[in-house]
């Protein structure tokens, strides 16, 4: 199945206009003709099945000719995680997130953030790419990034969780401290981990501190053996 992206699209349109990028992958790559059927997501969880009605390589335009609902999962997840180092490593974390399920992420810059500036334009991109190959119609929401001491102290719904590797600090393993559909924050920091003040800062705002196993964990391996460990938690509910 091969699923196409378009935000603006809503319940009650009746035709889509792909922009010019994917009006030439459908027609050119794709080699879709007039007749032809295609599956398109919103991101907010609707499938539109349409069947083109004009194959344009500069503007393509489909019919609707029918709309399904995906229902959102029982839990909601929050991922806030440090930017690693290499850019290719956050993006790596974005796309396997994005496969395994994520509904929200937000760059967190920490004392010990080797990358303080991001693309979001390219991280909206790379999420994009995987939500159509995982054929998910839930875009995740992707937010600016934010100062750890700006973003720790704010109130949170639902069960907050800190990951860090600091020794002589008690921590649980998250699988024991979560519960089943929740929304769940989970604090995941940079290379060389959050500094004693972030965790400090985090405990005094009742965020509970963490491990994710006995391994030393990158910081986007550690944030994807997070979201896992939800989808787990959640699918055994």
């Amino acid at each position: 199945m091969q699923l196409f992206y378009n935000p603006e699209i809503s319940k009650d349109d009746k035709q889509v206009i792909f922009q010019k990028d994917e009006s030439r992958h459908i027609v050119k790559v794709l080699r879709k003709n007039e007749g032809d059927l295609v599956n398109i997501t919103n991101g907010k969880g609707l499938l539109f099945k349409a069947e083109i009605i004009r194959a344009d390589i500069k503007q393509c335009l489909a019919k609707v000719i029918e709309v399904e609902n995906q229902p959102p999962p029982p839990y909601y997840l929050h991922m806030i995680v440090a930017p690693t180092k290499m850019n290719d490593r956050f993006e790596w974390f974005l796309e396997k997130a994005m496969e395994i399920g994520v509904h929200e992420i937000t760059p967190v810059i920490c004392e010990h953030s080797e990358r303080k500036v991001v693309k979001l334009n390219r991280f909206e991109r790379v999420l994009q790419s995987a939500m159509k190959q995982s054929l998910h119609y839930r875009m995740p929401q992707l937010n600016e990034p934010v100062n750890f001491s700006e973003f720790s102290e704010k109130g949170f719904e639902g069960l907050k969780f800190i990951a860090h590797c600091e020794d002589g600090m008690e921590k649980y393993y998250l699988q024991h401290k979560l519960e089943p559909k929740k929304q769940v924050n989970i604090l995941i920091g940079p290379e060389g981990d959050f500094s004693s003040k972030e965790i400090s800062t985090a405990l005094k705002n009742d965020w509970i501190p963490v491990s994710l196993g006995d391994s030393r964990l990158r910081t986007e391996t550690a944030a994807i053996v997070a979201c896992h460990t939800v989808a787990l938690v959640n699918q055994e509910s």
